[in-house]
């Protein structure tokens, strides 16, 4: 699934493909459900985006934000298999093509998601955390920065591993499952202990690792391991500097220990056992 860097970097793809400034001309979908079998709004996203031209691209968590000139933004999620992509209106749509915004100078923006369980919504500009998506969502890491205390205190009665801990959204927006175990290893915290256990020199380390973590995949477009590409069809470059995940039985960069991989809640996790012992 796309995390924070994916969906960064296709937020970023979208600022230099230059969408901002161009109107939506038409919008047209294939008619199939996306999340949760809703059917898709597509009478509201006419409404909202036709003759509108978009402002800016912004991200919270793994959710895009198309800012339009009007009342309205669009709101995208990525789902497990989803991209959004510029394309040539004679262009074909590729496979699994969905939703897409006619622009006004003759391309397309698509949203192709094969698997379905994306989203393409309306959110009101300024109230976008009243959306029942937004609402539920801890602080962005990096759009928003995390505030110095903000793991410590979450962490502080929570019994749950750390690294389930710092999956959960509503504690952070935005990480994932490949990024957690590299920030642990990072931290060098075990991804089994428990989170309450942390204390302020653990939550502190666990912080700037998460950080560092998340803007050297920014920076470099992303990790791609099936079926990512960013906004202009590339994949993400990321994958081949993962330092642990992905790497089960080769040595850790660190100390040379073998790199080990168990299933915590029902996800891989891959740690050193010795500079992240418990």
């Amino acid at each position: 699934m796309p995390e924070l860097p994916e969906v960064e970097s296709v937020r970023r793809g979208l600022v230099r493909r230059r969408l901002r400034g161009v109107a939506v001309a038409r919008v047209r979908s294939s008619g199939k459900p996306l999340r949760l079998a809703r059917p898709q709004p597509l009478a509201a996203l006419r409404r909202a985006t036709h003759g509108h031209r978009f402002l800016d691209v912004r991200r919270l968590g793994k959710y895009l934000l198309l800012e339009l000139d009007g009342r309205w933004s669009v709101l995208v999620h990525l789902g497990m298999s989803g991209n959004l992509v510029t394309a040539k209106r004679a262009d074909p749509w590729a496979p699994h093509t969905h939703v897409v915004f006619e622009l006004a100078d003759g391309r397309d923006l698509r949203f192709v998601d094969p698997r379905r369980f994306g989203m393409v919504d309306v959110v009101e500009r300024g109230r976008e955390r009243a959306h029942p998506s937004l609402a539920v969502l801890g602080p962005d890491p990096i759009a928003e920065g995390l505030p110095p205390d903000h793991l410590a205190t979450a962490a502080a009665s929570r019994a749950t591993p750390v690294k389930q801990f710092i999956l959960d959204q509503a504690v952070l927006a935005g990480v994932g499952n490949i990024y957690a175990s590299e920030a642990l290893w990072l931290a060098r915290i075990a991804p089994t202990r428990p989170a309450r256990r942390l204390g302020a020199d653990g939550a502190a380390a666990l912080t700037v690792a998460i950080h560092d973590v998340l803007e050297f995949a920014i920076d470099n477009g992303g990790t791609t391991l099936r079926d990512f590409v960013g906004a202009d069809g590339v994949p993400g470059d990321n994958g081949e500097y993962l330092l642990v995940y992905g790497r089960a039985g080769e040595p850790c960069p660190r100390c040379g220990t073998a790199i080990k991989k168990a299933m915590q809640a029902g996800r891989a996790t891959y740690w050193c056992p010795t500079c992240q012992a418990r």
